[in-house]
């Protein structure tokens, strides 16, 4: 169906129908000119997203339902890098006249099962027309008390680095789909190319991409998790981080931001850098340094966070996150030690939109 068969009330009507608020915050959702919220004893949080076509997804190897609950999950890690429980959210799309309203029932349909997944209301949005493809704007809104909030600007000399999960899967999973692609492009050239030569049409062969025993990669590029799990055992160890951010951009540049919001220096290491054993199979068959991948990769959405050394013990016996170093003067740089203990300084060299 045409979404213009519709119209945009109708879309919107379409799509948000069955929608019923879950939590005691929202008090009125879909279908006035604003949505009502209520917070009577803690603080609001607000982060805010925009998605483009052809500069943060590629529809060739994404479909829409993984993109809706991609493009809610990474608000939601916002979230819940502050240390806040994501309440409600509101999304915006501008969408070209190549897209059904079916196309757009199954981005909903993922960021449904995204918001279903952390208690999350969706609770309005506009879509409007565009010349240049999809645009996916998202704003989630959580709570946290106020000294619960956790900054980037927190951490403290001997404070130790932490990160969640594993690291650069998903930029090799982003590498994965791309060589596949790049392959398909190639066969299709080539039927065009021997179409015009014999004069015949173009027949383009089945294609299959290699994904065998890559799977894992493929998931942590495509169906992103926020990690509201680490925080609920960071909470129910009685940890609370000095600092904290979600892994976005890539390691290397995540931690310099908290380094230059907290004034600090830090010294981390090579080989406690956590990586996937799919993900260095994956670099060594594409001839890179897995290191460097899971220092500048980015799109893992893992946290990131400082904690007092006195708490080591505690992160030691914390299942699915692991100390990669500790926090020191500002003076003494941002360092790298290497597996044979070489040293360089670290440089900020994660993924920029800009």
């Amino acid at each position: 169906m045409e979404i213009a068969k519709l119209g945009e009330f109708g879309l919107i009507d379409r799509l948000t129908k069955d929608i019923k608020p879950n939590n005691e915050s929202t008090k009125y959702g879909v279908g006035d000119d604003c949505a009502v919220l209520h917070y009577p004893d803690s603080e609001v949080l607000v982060t805010t997203d925009m998605l483009m076509e052809g500069v943060h997804f590629d529809l060739t190897y994404i479909d829409l339902q993984h993109l809706g609950w991609k493009s809610a999950m990474v608000n939601i890690s916002d979230i819940f890098a502050m240390n806040g429980t994501p309440r409600q959210m509101t999304v915006s799309l501008a969408l070209s006249k190549r897209f059904s309203v079916e196309d757009i029932e199954q981005f909903y349909s993922g960021l449904r099962m995204a918001c279903d997944k952390w208690g999350v209301d969706v609770i309005g949005g506009d879509t409007t027309s565009s010349y240049t493809g999809l645009a996916i704007s998202i704003t989630c809104i959580g709570e946290a008390r106020k000294e619960d909030i956790i900054y980037r600007n927190g951490a403290k000399e001997t404070d130790l680095v932490c990160v969640s999960g594993d690291l650069g899967a998903a930029y090799m999973g982003l590498q994965l789909l791309e060589r596949e692609k790049a392959v398909y492009y190639q066969m299709v050239e080539e039927a065009k190319k021997k179409s015009a030569s014999s004069g015949s049409p173009a027949s383009i062969p089945d294609f299959q991409p290699d994904f065998a025993g890559k799977e894992y990669l493929l998931q942590r590029q495509l169906k992103t998790e926020a990690r509201g799990d680490i925080i609920n055992k960071l909470r129910e160890a009685g940890i609370r981080p000095t600092a904290m951010m979600d892994i976005s951009d890539g390691l290397s540049s995540e931690l310099m931001h908290i380094c230059k919001q907290s004034k600090v220096g830090c010294r981390i290491f090579e080989k406690q850098i956590p990586i996937d054993y799919q993900t260095a199979v994956m670099a060594e068959e594409l001839n890179m340094n897995v290191t460097t991948c899971a220092l500048n990769g980015g799109e893992d959405y893992e946290l990131l966070f400082t904690v007092p050394i006195g708490d080591h013990e505690k992160i030691q016996d914390m299942e699915d996150v692991k100390l990669i170093g500790h926090i020191t003067n500002q003076s003494l740089g941002h360092i790298l030690v290497t597996r044979d203990d070489q040293e360089f300084e670290l440089k900020a060299q994660g993924w920029n939109p800009l």
